[in-house]
């Protein structure tokens, strides 16, 4: 079976700053709008998380069709400025 994994960094304004998809599955003409389509819908769902927890591995925080999404947050949840 073939995956693909897109590997997204946002900024503290959610912007995504760098994406890159890693794996042997075909792309899709619309991937990377789907891609980020599904993290910003989940990123209320990690906002609200990251505060509830002490992990830094939230896993599948949320879900889309066959795409799961996963985050890892920071120390004390403050981001990069860049």
């Amino acid at each position: 079976m073939a995956t693909t994994a897109c590997f997204i960094i946002v900024s503290r304004n959610d912007i995504p700053i760098y994406e890159a998809e890693v794996g042997s599955a075909a792309k899709r003409e619309d991937a990377a709008q789907l891609h980020q389509f599904v993290l910003h819908a989940a990123l209320d769902i990690v906002q609200d998380l990251a505060w509830t927890t002490s992990a830094m591995f939230l896993k599948a925080v949320d879900r889309f069709n066959d795409l799961a999404v996963s985050v890892y947050v920071t120390a004390g949840h403050i981001p990069y400025d860049g």
